[in-house]
């Protein structure tokens, strides 16, 4: 908890320091005020649903641009998980990946609808912070349900939006994030126990949204 708070900090105090920054950030596309993004990285999903290691990610969000500085936005998203989101990088993650050792007894499915807010710094650097309620699915290994539950699912983003095309129109915008999650109800025993040997939270994740302004 005391990583997650100083990241919470770092972010309210960047903001501040933006709101302070006296140069103003240029929207060459502000005539398109809406736009949609995905997360590259569900593209690694395409095909083969059944692996075991496939989280079944589907990723969108939908924004209007209300301001050169403020973007609001809403999250549409999905993910099967196979084990614990919170191993850390530095505890062995992608080794734990390779040995399978801290697999779910099944699967956990996540869905829910959410909300984002996104700040302009400075040119295109920009700091975000996402929340999404989640309704949790447990299944066994045969896609049988074991039992329902619900989860809150927060991320804060740093990250750069590069705008290209004639109009500027499309943009990606490479980033890291940390997310962590609490009122984690009604998990299974068997899921629980491996739970429990991690955090909830996960730091220091790259990814790239690839979107289009309209």
């Amino acid at each position: 908890m005391k990583k997650i708070l100083i990241i919470s900090i770092a972010f309210c105090a960047i903001n501040v320091f933006a709101q302070n920054n006296k140069e103003i950030f240029v929207n060459d596309s502000i005539e398109h005020k809406y736009r949609i993004s995905f997360p590259a990285i569900i593209l690694g999903n395409i095909g083969d649903g059944g692996k075991r290691t496939n989280t079944q990610h589907f990723e969108l969000h939908i924004k209007r641009q209300l301001d050169a500085k403020n973007i609001v936005g809403i999250k549409l998203a999905t993910w099967r998980l196979f084990q614990p989101m919170g191993i850390q990088w530095w505890d062995g993650l992608l080794d734990k990946l390779d040995s399978e050792s801290e697999f779910y007894p099944g699967y956990l499915r996540e869905t829910g609808i959410g909300v984002s807010y996104q700040r302009m710094l400075w040119k295109g650097l920009f700091a975000s912070v996402e929340v999404l309620p989640q309704y949790k699915t447990y299944l066994d290994l045969d896609h049988n349900k074991i039992a329902n539950g619900f989860k809150l699912y927060t991320s804060y983003h740093v990250g750069y939006h590069f705008a290209f095309g004639k109009k500027k129109r499309f943009f990606i915008e490479p980033q890291i994030h940390c997310q962590n999650w609490v009122f984690d109800t009604n998990t299974p025993a068997e899921f629980k126990a491996i739970d429990n040997q991690w955090k909830s939270h996960f730091l220091f994740e790259p990814n790239i949204y690839v979107g289009f302004k309209f």
